[in-house]
């Protein structure tokens, strides 16, 4: 097992990713104490202008992968649903991220026009990088609530045992927020389950509580900090107060060598 994959079997002690975006947020969370960073495939795409989940920022998080791989801290990728349908391409996409330091990798099942892929093809995805990286941690996502599906947890369990059995580490609901439905699948489930933290859902200990052994921020921070910049340009143009920030060596510090 290795140190990553280490964290999501932690009994009652869930992993807590917190996404990044950039080399700054991640090594100012690491700073924090985080073992673990993920990345954020909106705050990717955002920062570059381009279109979150419709493959346009392959080259975009191959590059922050180069950068944060040798960070000092673990770091696992959202990958969007591998840039490619093509399951070859999806594995040649992992050594990749592999080879600039990533130890996981995220991969979506869902679709830049809300629908979701056919779950044997994201199964042949799994697979391939699994025999192409075998090391890497794969977190299989499945969208089936965020995709209008009638029966959204009846069709993330068909789908979650055909990834689980293609070769996925972990598993990822992002949408699934009731904690009944939370517990079935944890008991369910033969790999770890990752949940999407939502402030309508239950909070870290209720979590832990259930059994979810990693819990993501998603793209969280980033729209924190969008709202934040924007609500401290509006605080100055108002002539109120602004709230303490980091200074200017602080942050500057960041940046590394």
């Amino acid at each position: 097992m290795t140190p990553f994959a280490a964290l999501h079997h932690r009994p009652g002690n869930p992993l807590l990713l917190p996404n990044a975006w950039d080399h700054a947020s991640a090594v100012a969370l690491a700073a924090q104490g985080h073992p673990a960073i993920g990345t954020t495939s909106l705050g990717v795409a955002a920062a570059a202008g381009l279109p979150d989940g419709a493959a346009a920022t392959r080259a975009q998080t191959v590059r922050l992968a180069q950068r944060l791989g040798r960070g000092g801290f673990l770091l696992s990728v959202d990958a969007e649903s591998g840039f490619s349908d093509e399951p070859d391409e999806v594995a040649e996409l992992a050594v990749e991220l592999a080879r600039a330091g990533a130890v996981g990798i995220n991969l979506e099942d869902g679709r830049a026009d809300g629908s979701l892929a056919p779950a044997a093809r994201h199964a042949a995805k799994i697979a391939a990088v699994k025999a192409a990286v075998p090391e890497l941690f794969v977190n299989a996502r499945t969208d089936t609530y965020w995709c209008g599906r009638d029966a959204p947890e009846a069709e993330a369990l068909r789908r979650l045992d055909a990834y689980q059995q293609a070769g996925a580490d972990g598993v990822f609901v992002p949408g699934l927020a009731d904690p009944a439905a939370i517990a079935r699948m944890v008991g369910v489930l033969a790999v770890p389950l990752n949940i999407l933290w939502s402030p309508s859902g239950p909070g870290l200990v209720d979590l832990a509580a259930l059994g979810v052994a990693r819990v993501s921020l998603g793209s969280l921070l980033y729209r924190a900090a969008l709202a934040a910049a924007v609500a401290t340009a509006a605080a100055v143009a108002a002539g109120e107060p602004v709230g303490p920030v980091p200074g200017y060596a602080e942050v500057g510090a960041l940046g590394g060598s």
